[in-house]
């Protein structure tokens, strides 16, 4: 005789389900869960499984090379992150509002493009690498993603059409993350597009010094400030010829007092502001330990 009492998989309570789901990893959750049963397949696509849709551990099977894009990625590991988003993006119906990319995950012109129709509502997004996005579609997705209000980006050489594209769509944008170099013309395309930033981290990163002191005066709304790790370096345009401050000096101290939170670090025994100077204030992140790029003393940043 049957036993009644026994309850079966497909039974059990969605929000089980869901929290069970919850525990899974991007992997996991893409593994086949939604097709094996309607109850399943509900659970699935919960948008609290996909506020945030993190791809931190998915890395592109890729070569560094020579010339641009200067990463050359499998077509096979293409195919694999497309399968991917398309899966993940399915279930999501469009609940993504934090986005993470690993530093180590190239992402294409038609992966992204197909990630920003399908996530309107994002709010935050981290994308280290851009080697292989247009100008033409990183524009076209900041247009999509009217709601941003962070972004943690791979240094350029001062883009202002992007901050300029996030200046005319995102009008809740406050906090902003550089993985690089950061110069004068970068921190006057801010001032002139994202006057109202608040939140700017730029850790473990070559900046110069006239740079900061005109973050310093011209983001008025700034609130909180990293330059930990940092080189602070000289007005020279190139890092072969930068002279590096070994210390604050009293106008930056002065200036910062305004901040809310300002971060710092200097010290000459400190293994990642060592790292920062070998690396020369671009961090090849690949060398170090997995995941290390995740961190920020500011904690909005952290991933």
């Amino acid at each position: 005789m049957e036993n009644e009492d026994i309850r079966k998989w497909e039974n059990l309570d969605i929000d089980v389900l869901v929290k069970i789901f919850q525990t899974f990893d991007i992997h996991g959750k893409t593994s086949g869960l939604g097709h094996i049963c309607r109850t399943w397949r509900d659970a699935a696509c919960d948008p609290m499984l996909w506020h945030t849709l993190d791809l931190s551990t998915v890395s592109s099977n890729f070569i560094r090379i020579q010339v641009e894009p200067y990463a050359y990625v499998g077509e096979q590991s293409d195919k694999e992150l497309t399968k991917l988003l398309k899966i993940s993006l399915n279930l999501s119906r469009g609940s993504v509002k934090t986005l993470i990319f690993n530093v180590n995950l190239y992402v294409n012109d038609s992966q992204l493009t197909y990630t920003a129709e399908r996530c309107p509502n994002l709010k935050h997004l981290v994308l280290p690498a851009w080697n292989r996005i247009k100008e033409t579609v990183i524009c076209k997705a900041i247009s999509i993603w009217t709601d941003l209000e962070s972004l943690t980006m791979a240094s350029v050489l001062n883009p202002p059409y992007l901050m300029e594209q996030i200046s005319q769509h995102c009008k809740n944008f406050s906090e902003l993350k550089i993985m690089g170099p950061c110069d004068i013309s970068f921190v006057q395309t801010l001032i002139r597009c994202v006057p109202k930033l608040k939140v700017l981290s730029l850790r473990c990163s070559l900046v110069y010094l006239d740079a900061l002191l005109l973050i310093l005066d011209g983001l008025e709304n700034l609130e909180v400030l990293n330059i930990s790790h940092c080189i602070i370096g000289d007005a020279l345009p190139t890092p072969a010829t930068t002279n590096v401050v070994e210390k604050l000096d009293a106008s930056v101290i002065k200036k910062s007092k305004r901040l809310r939170e300002f971060y710092t670090c200097m010290d000459a025994t400190c293994i990642m502001c060592q790292r920062t100077r070998d690396d020369e204030g671009l961090l090849r992140w690949y060398r170090y330990e997995e995941g290390l790029w995740k961190e920020d003393e500011v904690k909005s940043l952290a991933v």
